[in-house]
């Protein structure tokens, strides 16, 4: 598509400079924004490129009919700006923060007996200190309980003012009676022993558990000192609560401090980021969000933006960062640590355990309220293990069973959608092979399976599966040539021992990562197809040792064999009844026959 003449003036009058830049369609409405260090360089280049490889992209320029931009003095400005912008128009193409909620905070308010309490409201320029955010409800209560199990802190929301206090306009209420206030509104306790306990409640709140400990330790030697020994027993349960707490968080070292750090994943559809803040080497913060991708937007581009969200969302004044390659955006007066090893790299990989933890999630999520979502992507990912030309939504298995090359069968089963069609499942007894031949039977059943399919014009399958190594697979293709399949039904094999895939016309298997679902869902179908022929060989077996006995006399049918088995029960039973028995039940002269030739057996 050619560019307007409109465009292409706004392209000559572009600056060399930081800015951000909009995007807008025939209606007037911004349909994306991004950002740039070089605004002419990088505004020019959507539009002198052909973007075969990128649709998503060639759709965009097609649609933007004017261009708008803003110069700012740096690209972490340019960053900040278009974030913002984002946020504020969220255009059609751009990549969304898709989770964009107010999570929890801690607020410690700015009173003569301050208030310690959960809220999602940060209101700026009251005085109160903010703490968290954090990333689900139930941790940040887990830790106001402690602060209210550690200190008599006041819940009630009264106005304690100096005035109020001392004209005795309240009375102490039933969190006094037992034991949880000290009665703040009587003024039974001063605003200085009131303000240490919240001095402890920031420290615990920053992070800093081991200074606080510090602090409990010393007050209680002192205590102890003076033979105060019940106070100081209540400051020993004190300390032992803020050691349980220190041992549940998770502790990296004690020379990290002050320091964010940023992990990456992604998938077709989404990015996500997780972002963890460490401080007095522990890890204080933890939360993950989630992009939804709108064009080809790099990981580099997606890493960036989420930092500068993230560190804004938090109020953080960090000045490093550990990330596990370079963002896009250079960050002034942030230093930016990307860590091969140490602990520092320790501290990366924890978060990218959260990451990939975080995406998973999502995923079963997602494929709980939608299974079919799993099934296709499963056959994606084994259409892409086995380099097939369709997605692999019927698939067929064979395999073999004999014993010492008698009662030879095999067995097909059928799954559709990754799940097993057992009402399409087949067994095949072999006919035209003589003795223990695999590969002339695995010949003779793919030959009858598909010649069948063929001659009722029933459908084929995407992809056959063989149980076995080479010589199994060739002797399949080799009937699959006959019929003139080859080339266009797909088929592998894959050897029990090693677990290996074998291709057509290629000696060198193939080996999937053991824990890889591709590989589970062939093991699965070789392992049902095993099943059910194993089940069809037996109860071929089996008939074949019950009634042989029986089918071998002269004068006694198939009626009266089954009238003996189904009243006797087996042969055994046969061979035990008396004369009088058998003649009851299919008279004198056949019931001698029995008589004569199961005694002459034994």
């Amino acid at each position: 598509m050619a560019t307007s003449q409109h465009i292409k003036d706004i392209l000559t009058l572009l600056p060399d400079s930081p800015g951000v830049y909009q995007y807008f369609d025939k209606e007037g409405t911004i349909i994306y924004v991004g950002k740039a260090k070089n605004l002419k360089r990088r505004v020019s280049s959507y539009f002198n490129k052909q973007h075969d490889d990128a649709p998503k992209t060639r759709v965009l320029v097609r649609n933007i009919v004017d261009i708008k931009y803003i110069v700012v003095g740096t690209e972490e400005d340019a960053l900040h700006l278009e974030n913002s912008l984002i946020k504020k128009y969220r255009p059609r193409y751009n990549v969304l923060l898709k989770d964009d909620k107010t999570y929890p905070w801690i607020c410690v308010t700015k009173e003569n007996y301050p208030r310690v309490f959960l809220t999602r409201r940060v209101e700026r320029g009251s005085g109160a200190k903010y703490y968290g955010p954090y990333a689900h409800t139930h941790i940040a209560k887990t830790v106001l309980e402690l602060l209210h199990d550690l200190y008599p802190l006041r819940t009630c929301r009264l106005a304690l003012t100096p005035d109020a206090v001392a004209a005795k306009r309240y009375k102490v209420c039933l969190q006094y009676h037992i034991k949880r206030c000290r009665g703040c509104c009587e003024a039974r306790i001063s605003v200085e022993e009131y303000g240490r306990y919240i001095e402890s409640v920031k420290h615990i709140l920053n992070g800093n558990t081991g200074k606080l400990s510090e602090m409990l330790i010393t007050e209680m030697q002192e205590l102890a000192s003076q033979l105060r020994f019940e106070e100081a027993q209540v400051v020993k349960e004190r300390y032992d609560l803020v050691e349980r707490y220190r041992a549940k968080s998770v502790v990296v070292s004690s020379v990290i401090n002050n320091v964010d750090v940023f992990s990456y994943e992604e998938d077709e559809s989404a990015a996500f980021v997780n972002f963890m803040h460490v401080k007095g080497g522990s890890i204080v913060q933890s939360v993950t969000i989630e992009y939804r991708k709108k064009l080809d937007e790099t990981a580099a581009e997606i890493l960036a933006l989420a930092i500068a969200e993230l560190r804004m969302r938090f109020d953080s004044s960090s000045r490093e960062i550990i990330v596990p390659f370079a963002p896009e955006v250079t960050f002034e007066q942030l230093h930016i640590t990307v860590p091969e090893r140490g602990d520092k790299r320790k501290l990366l990989d924890i978060s990218l355990q959260n990451v990939k933890q975080y995406k998973l999630d999502r995923l079963k999520q997602a494929e709980k309220l939608n299974p079919q979502q799993r099934a296709t992507r499963i056959l994606t990912q084994v259409q892409k293990d086995f380099r097939l030309k369709e997605l692999p939504v019927h698939i067929e298995c064979f395999d073999n069973s004999n014993t010492q090359g008698t009662n030879a069968v095999a067995a097909c089963v059928v799954f559709k959608m990754a799940k097993p069609s057992k009402k399409d499942y087949r067994h095949f007894n072999i006919k035209t092979v003589e003795g223990p031949d695999d590969y002339a039977s695995m010949r003779e059943i793919v030959y009858r399976r598909y010649s069948r399919l063929l001659a009722e014009q029933q459908p084929l399958p995407q992809l056959i599966v063989v149980d076995g190594g080479k010589g199994q697979l060739s002797a399949a293709m080799s009937s699959l040539e006959v019929l003139g399949l080859r080339g266009k039904v797909a088929i592998i094999g894959i050897a029990e021992r090693l677990e290996e895939i074998y291709f057509p016309d290629d000696s060198t298997p193939l080996y999937i990562d053991k824990n890889s679902e591709s590989l589970r869902l062939i093991q699965h179908l070789r392992d049902e197809a095993h099943r059910f022929g194993i089940t069809h060989h037996r109860n071929k077996r089996s008939k074949a040792q019950v009634t042989s006995a029986l089918d071998n006399i002269k004068g006694i049918g198939e009626t009266t064999r089954d009238a003996l088995l189904r009243h006797f029960k087996s042969v055994k039973r046969i061979r035990e009844a008396s004369f009088d028995e058998l003649s009851a039940l299919i008279g004198a002269s056949k019931a001698q026959k029995i008589v004569d030739a199961l005694r002459q057996d034994n």
